[in-house]
């Protein structure tokens, strides 16, 4: 009977008590796994139900990962309205005109809802946090910006108040909208299409 095959060099077992070689461990980029994360809790349960150590076990990492990137609770949810303002001021500035920045910031909350419901809530936030403040003014301006390319005429108020007008509008059509208080009324229309007709009755943009 032949002798049994010996394993090579590279399948024997390490000698007893010699420490087994450690592989690197690679995750990605970290910080933004854990925004996606929390982006879902958020999503499905609403912002009380965040928690930094059950953040870490969805990632696969230390409890104490989170805490690294973003100190404590408050950062996170900073770091997550932060980003939605961010995206707010992309999206606007590339509105056409005012009804189509209105309709794009409806948009905006149906694609977001976890970032639209942070970013508005004040509370959560860590209020003097600078790119948090950047990011809020570039969407103002974007709004703004969007306000001032309408005609005078049209407008019937002077523009700041204009602005508080458009901006209610949208908001509040997308706050009903998520919170499906609208349901009933819009039915199966598309509620971007909904949202440009009154917007239509509120401002004299063009068709």
């Amino acid at each position: 009977m032949p002798p049994a095959p010996q394993p090579s060099p590279s399948q024997q077992p390490p000698p007893r008590g010699a420490r087994s070689p450690r592989r690197p461990y690679h995750h990605g980029d970290l910080r933004r796994a854990i925004l996606t994360a929390a982006l879902d809790v958020i999503a499905a349960d609403g912002p009380s139900a965040l928690s930094l150590r059950d953040l870490a076990r969805r990632a696969g990492v230390s409890h104490a990962a989170p805490a690294h990137h973003f100190k404590d609770r408050t950062g996170l949810l900073t770091a997550i309205a932060a980003e939605g303002f961010g995206l707010l001021a992309d999206t606007l500035n590339k509105a056409a005109e005012l009804k189509d920045a209105g309709v794009r910031y409806v948009r905006f909350a149906r694609e977001h809802p976890a970032h639209f419901q942070v970013m508005f809530t004040p509370e959560l936030l860590r209020a003097d946090d600078l790119e948090l403040t950047t990011a809020r003014t570039l969407a103002g301006d974007a709004l703004r910006g969007a306000v001032s390319a309408v005609r005078p005429e049209s407008l019937g108020i002077d523009a700041r108040l204009a602005g508080v007008a458009a901006w209610s509008l949208a908001h509040g059509f997308a706050t009903l909208l998520l919170g499906h208080n609208l349901d009933g009324p819009v039915g199966d229309k598309d509620p971007e299409e909904v949202f440009r007709t009154l917007a239509a009755m509120l401002f004299r943009t063009g068709p």
